[in-house]
């Protein structure tokens, strides 16, 4: 259902949720890094999401990204409007082009509660209450250094 870049950007904005202030910022290599992302992949997408203020940066020496209690009240479906062009929850997960309630594919019905869920989390949620939930919950963003 979401792209790798979709799945990226949201790990990388929650991070920032976590870790950064307006005094503590990371550049895109850290992020990477942090995350087990591809460098220029994410780099790519950090600068997208700054430049519609979803998160924010400075550039310089102690430039890097950051995030604001603006950007904390932001959802995950501003992240998703800027990497995703048009709705993802709209498509079929079958990837079939005229799936819908009157033309349902094999998998519709199962699938179709479960996007409207996921869908209707991420436009009330904010990004700062999903940081919340992943202190609370002690969810990871990576598996790096975490042994399975």
């Amino acid at each position: 259902m979401l792209s790798n870049a979709s799945k990226y950007a949201i790990r990388a904005v929650l991070f920032l949720a976590e870790n950064s202030e307006t005094k503590k910022k990371f550049g895109a290599k850290k992020i990477a890094e942090e995350l087990e992302i591809p460098l220029h992949f994410i780099a790519k997408l950090l600068q997208q999401l700054a430049k519609t203020k979803v998160i924010s940066s400075t550039k310089g020496p102690r430039g890097g990204f950051y995030t604001t209690k603006k950007n904390l009240e932001n959802n995950v479906c501003a992240i998703l409007d800027v990497i995703e062009s048009g709705s993802v929850f709209e498509e079929c997960f079958m990837g079939l082009p005229k799936c819908g309630d009157e033309n349902p594919c094999p998998v519709h019905h199962i699938v179709a509660p479960f996007k409207e869920q996921i869908l209707s989390k991420f436009k009330v949620q904010s990004i700062r209450q999903f940081s919340e939930e992943i202190q609370e919950n002690g969810s990871y963003l990576s598996l790096k250094g975490i042994e399975l």
